[in-house]
């Protein structure tokens, strides 16, 4: 099935969003990668006395249950923090839809098994007209095809074959290390092998 997600998206519309904004530092003294998703967003997200800030856009009644977070240009710069995207996922997003994105953070989706999908700005535009009507929408990334399509609408995005493959097979970087485990252990003997003699 070449559908990698279908689901109601949330737009965040701020430029530049870091990594301490996605999971400010005081949440990181955890050893384990579970519990991040109440620390989303935290300082926006919440008041004083932890109530929800009404006026954030994913403590809006439409856009609950959201796992598509359409946002804007440089998404996740700011530190390397991993525990940005287990907090996006753990939420419940799968894909995120951005101009642009932090290289390390980019990375970190991937291996986390989440799709960062880069669009033109205008394309962006569009997604930002549609979801902030009186109702949310929903959209379908089509990996296989490198397609999202937002109803009658469909827009192709450009992802590296590499990393296409890694999210369509489930793997990240161990992953697709162990992929390759009896030629690495054949390579270990023949190494061994030859070291032997000299």
């Amino acid at each position: 099935m070449s559908v990698f997600h279908q689901g109601k998206v949330a737009p965040l519309d701020i430029n530049n969003v870091d990594t301490d904004q996605i999971i400010p530092k005081q949440f990181l003294t955890s050893v384990s990668r579970e519990g991040f998703a109440e620390a989303l967003f935290y300082d926006w997200r919440y008041i004083s006395d932890d109530q929800p800030n009404p006026d954030f856009v994913l403590n809006e009644a439409r856009y609950q249950g959201a796992s598509v977070l359409l946002t804007r240009e440089n998404f996740g710069c700011g530190s390397s923090r991993e525990h940005a995207p287990w907090a996006l996922q753990q939420y419940g997003f799968e894909v995120i839809i951005a101009s642009s994105f932090a290289d390390i953070f980019f990375n970190n989706c991937i291996n986390n098994q989440m799709l960062p999908v880069k669009l033109s700005e205008a394309q962006i535009e569009v997604l930002f007209t549609q979801a902030t009507q009186s109702e949310a929408i929903e959209i379908t990334v089509d990996l296989q095809n490198q397609q999202v399509k937002a109803g009658d609408k469909v827009v192709e995005f450009d992802i590296d074959p590499s990393v296409k493959q890694r999210l369509l097979s489930g793997l990240d970087f161990i992953g697709i290390s162990e992929a390759y485990m009896s030629q690495i252990e054949a390579f270990e003997q023949s190494e061994g092998r030859e070291q032997a003699w000299r």
